[in-house]
This record gives C-alpha cells, sequence and structure tokens, in this order.
C-alpha cells in the first residue's frame, strides 16, 4: 500500500557550451572577413568597371547571415536536448513523483512479504493429497500474519501462545462463561495471537486456535460463535452487529469458510472482525477504531491471514 526514486537530471551544465562558445565562433569568423576587405586590391579611380566587384561584398554580407543561422541552429539543438532531457525524466519517473500526478493511497497496508512456514519432514500441508484430516503441521505461530509496516506490536500479542483467558478477553463479560465452556469440550490444543496498532489508531488482534480436529472446530464456529450469524456472542464493547457484505469474492481461498462482521455505529469506535475456519484451525481476526473502522485494510488483512492458512 506501494517508492521508487527516479534521477530526472537532464545534465543542462553539459549542454551550456555549446551557448558558451559563440562569442569564440564570431570571433573567429570575423577575421576571414576583415582580411578579405583590407586585402582586396583597390581598383583604378578611373575605371568605372573597377567600382563593379560585388562578388567579395556579397561574401561579406553573407557571413553575419550564416553566424546568424549557426547561432539559431545551435540554440535549436540546445533547447531541443533540453526538452528531450525533461520528457525522458518524466516518461521514467513513477506517477506519484510527477507533481499534478499523484496517485493517492487506496489505504492498504504495505505488508512484509509472505512466505509459508516449513513443514515437519513428510508432513503434508492442510489441503492436499493425504491430509483427509486438514491438519496444519506448521508451527501456528508461524502462521499468523506479520503486523505491517510502521505499526506498534502489542506486547501481549507478539506472536507466541496465549491462554484461554486471553481469548476468552476479545468478548463481552456476559458471553465469556458459556464460550469458555465450549472450549473446555471442544479438544481445543493451543492459542496463538498477535496484536499491532497502526498510526491511524487502528488496533488489530488476531488469534489462532488449533483443534485436534477439523470437526471440533466446525462445531466451535458454527455452535459456539455461531460464525456467519447476528445472534453470536458479541465483542468486548460492541452492541449491535450486522454481516459485512461487501468483502471481495474474488480474494477468497479454496477449501476455507471466512465470515465478516461490523458494528453498528452506536459507539465512539467501530469493530469489525473475521471467522476463518481452515481445517482444523479456527482464525479470529479484529479491528477496532475510533470514528469508523476502515473497510481496506480490515479486507487485506482478512485476505492476507485467510491465504496463509490456507
Amino acid at each position: 500500500m506501494t517508492e521508487q526514486t527516479t534521477d530526472t537530471d537532464v545534465k543542462l551544465p553539459e549542454q551550456a557550451p555549446a551557448l558558451e562558445a559563440e562569442p569564440e565562433a564570431e570571433a573567429v569568423s570575423e577575421a576571414p572577413v576583415a582580411d578579405a576587405v583590407t586585402t582586396e586590391a583597390p581598383a583604378p579611380e578611373a575605371d568605372p568597371v573597377a567600382e563593379a566587384p560585388a562578388a567579395p561584398a556579397v561574401k561579406a554580407s553573407r557571413k553575419p547571415l550564416l553566424r546568424a543561422v549557426a547561432r539559431w541552429t545551435a540554440a535549436v539543438l540546445v533547447l531541443g536536448g533540453v526538452g528531450t532531457g525533461t520528457a525522458l525524466g518524466i516518461t521514467s519517473m513513477e506517477r506519484t513523483e510527477v507533481p499534478g500526478l499523484a496517485t493517492e493511497s487506496d489505504g492498504r497496508w504495505i505488508y512484509p512479504k509472505l512466505s509459508l512456514p516449513a513443514l515437519p519432514a513428510d508432513a503434508p500441508r492442510p489441503f492436499t493429497e493425504g491430509n483427509d484430516g486438514e491438519i496444519h503441521h506448521a508451527d501456528l505461530r508461524r502462521l499468523l500474519l506479520p503486523a505491517p509496516e510502521g505499526a506498534t506490536p502489542d506486547p501481549k500479542l507478539n506472536g507466541g501462545w496465549v491462554g484461554v483467558d486471553q481469548f476468552l478477553s476479545q468478548y463481552r463479560t456476559d458471553e465469556r462463561p458459556e464460550l469458555a465452556e465450549a472450549l473446555k469440550e471442544s479438544a481445543l490444543r493451543h492459542i496463538a495471537a498477535r496484536g499491532w496498532t497502526t498510526p491511524d489508531g487502528t488496533t488489530t488482534r488476531i488469534h489462532l486456535l488449533r483443534f485436534n480436529s477439523v470437526a471440533f472446530a466446525e462445531a466451535f464456529k458454527d455452535d459456539a460463535v455461531q460464525a456467519g450469524a447476528t445472534t453470536g456472542p458479541l465483542l468486548d464493547g460492541v452492541e449491535g452487529v450486522q454481516l459485512d457484505g461487501d468483502f471481495p469474492t474474488a480474494v477468497s481461498v479454496p477449501y476455507t469458510v471466512l465470515y465478516t462482521h461490523v458494528e453498528l455505529p452506536q459507539n465512539a469506535d467501530q469493530t469489525r472482525w473475521a471467522y476463518i475456519q481452515a481445517g482444523d484451525t479456527l482464525a479470529l481476526v479484529t479491528q477496532a477504531r475510533e470514528g469508523e473502522a476502515l473497510t481496506v485494510p480490515f479486507h487485506q488483512t482478512v485476505a492476507l491471514q485467510n491465504q496463509l492458512l490456507g
């Protein structure tokens, strides 16, 4: 969300000698003219025909004309060189570097280059042949989306393991007991989490919950948090919710399911959250911001986290 500086110097000083050398060229060209005038043999005064030698006069009169043409030609060449250099400089620049042609950011964040973590020997990816249980054999902490450029990491959610209580703290107090009971019955293995805050005040938290099987992950998604419905448990501070129908379908990831929610605008801040189920793992991605939780960075973050799990 984009950074290249292009040298647009057309090196005009190298073109300057063409103009600076012009007086010297005039001095050289004037010498033959003076010699032609002074060395011409004088005609007899009594011979009227002797006053007719017009060729030298014409020859002398053409010199200033030639010099003027030379000066104009040199000027045109220099200006042409300057114009060409400027044009090449502009066309080689990024659009955002040209005054008047700047393209504003669409709101996406700049994330580090993403890559899937290495797997244990002979361990398949979750949605490949030979992994019917859709199990994530990679270290769950390595599947967490990293913080974007310029973000301040949350020291409590630093990409490591967290306890059940920390995960439950994302929900309203009255919702926590029932969710805690559901986690006890769902064969939860562990939870990894990461959080950060961007300069615009958006707070992001990502929790990855890995269960013993796909069946347990699906049951917790459907019965406990009721992902995809507005009747499920609400996040802390949220009073009302609606489904987010604007998520771009073009960024869907095969074999995963995704549900996005947005808080109704009732408070001073707003929260967006999404559930992603990928095999034996369920992700909760939340973003909150004073005023309005922006759509673009939320969709971007959810899409990237989904790709890491798929």
